[in-house]
């Protein structure tokens, strides 16, 4: 299983996807994002999962699915005690706005709205939006923008891109549950140790 996007500053990245990894190939998932940052409550791990290969983002995630790998990664991560300070731990799906980081995420999502922020303007345009047309021949994102414009983009030129949901059709793309949450600290560890 794999995990598209990983932001983990001051953890060890080896220790915590070696605690991560095995329970998404149990549930046959992939996660698409695996993030360590603050917010106002604190520190969070946030993980957004979604089935491999599934072309709706989020479908087939559920809150039953999300709390069962919730409590699988907290006792994971308890074991592995990779997380000194205290957090929470959110598992969700990516919701119906997902971010695209791969080429395969761009073949895979063709046919659908999305919007790609750009590195350099294109036609004195930073952004792009319309529909995904996969990808050329020669690996690049192909978009067709909403003035019905066929765009070629080398994965390098886009600083990020994400779907788009249609709010005036109100389309049915399932978002799936945002997430499981689980406060952890290293006295709550130690705590259940004993």
């Amino acid at each position: 299983m794999t995990i598209a996007h990983q932001k983990l500053p001051g953890l060890d990245r080896e220790r915590v996807l070696a605690a991560v990894e095995p329970i998404l190939a149990a549930h046959r998932v992939d996660g698409v994002e695996l993030v360590f940052k603050t917010d106002r409550g604190g520190w969070v791990l946030e993980l957004t999962i979604e089935k491999a290969g599934e072309r709706l983002p989020g479908a087939g995630i559920t809150v039953d699915l999300c709390g069962e790998i919730s409590r699988e990664l907290s006792a994971a991560l308890d074991v592995a005690d990779c997380i000194a300070q205290r957090y929470r731990l959110e598992v969700g799906s990516p919701g119906v706005e997902r971010a695209l980081y791969s080429e395969a995420d761009y073949e895979r999502f063709a046919g659908q709205l999305a919007k790609l922020k750009l590195k350099q303007p294109r036609n004195s345009e930073y952004v792009l939006s319309g529909t995904l047309n996969g990808l050329s021949p020669e690996k690049r994102v192909v978009i067709q923008t909403e003035r019905g414009e066929l765009i070629e983009l080398s994965l390098d030129e886009i600083d990020n891109g994400h779907l788009v949901f249609d709010w005036k059709t109100g389309a049915k793309r399932s978002g799936g549950p945002k997430a499981a949450r689980r406060p952890h600290s290293r006295e709550q560890r130690s705590a259940r140790r004993r």
